[in-house]
């Protein structure tokens, strides 16, 4: 997908294009096709308004996450505390923890710079306490996105932010990748340089997967990958909530499809 779009020179149009196809835009063309059926194919019309309102619904229910984790996603398992305290005995110059960017604010006025976004933050955040268990070195690995070219980079704000606020520097700052292919390529060369044989990657459960093959596949058989997923937590509120629709659910179903769509168009 990504040499498509290069290929044509329209690799910027990547997020326009994505939010094309991902809910609630779809959603209501089609509901815009229904209403146009109503009047020559009334049952055919009125059918499509139903499904298509059915789907909205569902499209911003937690319930919708969880089955869609629990029946498409598959993201692994939390790294336990068994494990963590195993990481702490690797050798420190052969492993390291690698955070994966999520996006960034090209300018926020009450920093008056580039800060990171909510899901960035929480990733570096949960790689740096990660790194105080295990006394891992890290990485972060993220540049500027399709549609930012102007930005400071992510992983320059990320290793500001990991070394001034967290008191916890970033070894290695990988600010090239513009998406998680590029995240694997980048981390993975960079990190075989400096003797790395074990990777063990940071980001929210519903990316690991996509990510998890991604660095796989640029691994080879001389590195080792292991998943320490994040945002993993489920909510406590009343199960009748999980179906009715909140922007909470919203989001993550969106970003649920968004991890499938990437998986379908290799990403």
């Amino acid at each position: 997908m990504n040499h498509l779009l290069i290929l044509f020179g329209i690799e910027s149009w990547k997020p326009i294009l994505t939010a094309l196809v991902l809910p609630p835009v779809p959603l209501f063309v089609l509901l815009l096709v229904g209403a146009r059926l109503i009047l020559p194919r009334r049952g055919l019309g009125w059918l499509i308004i139903l499904t298509t309102v059915a789907l909205l619904w569902l499209s911003g229910c937690a319930g919708t996450v969880r089955w869609l984790n629990m029946w498409a996603l598959h993201p692994p398992a939390a790294l336990n505390a068994q494990r963590i305290q195993e990481l702490k005995t690797t050798t420190k110059p052969a492993a390291a923890i690698v955070i994966l960017g999520g996006g960034l604010e090209p300018y926020a006025p009450e920093y008056a710079a580039g800060n990171l976004s909510p899901v960035s933050l929480e990733r570096l955040r949960y790689g740096i306490w990660l790194s105080r268990q295990t006394g891992l070195p890290m990485a972060f690995s993220g540049g500027v996105g399709w549609s930012q070219p102007d930005a400071t980079p992510e992983a320059r704000i990320a290793s500001s932010i990991a070394a001034t606020e967290f008191g916890r520097p970033l070894k290695w700052v990988e600010d090239q990748a513009r998406d998680t292919r590029e995240n694997a390529a980048y981390s993975v060369a960079m990190l075989r340089a400096a003797g790395v044989k074990h990777i063990v990657l940071v980001t929210h459960g519903v990316h690991m997967p996509r990510a998890l093959r991604e660095f796989t596949a640029a691994a080879g058989a001389d590195l080792t990958i292991e998943a320490a997923p994040m945002g993993l937590a489920t909510d406590t509120e009343l199960k009748a909530l999980n179906w009715l629709p909140s922007s909470g659910g919203a989001t993550q179903v969106r970003a649920i499809l968004h991890e499938l769509l990437g998986r379908l168009v290799s990403a």
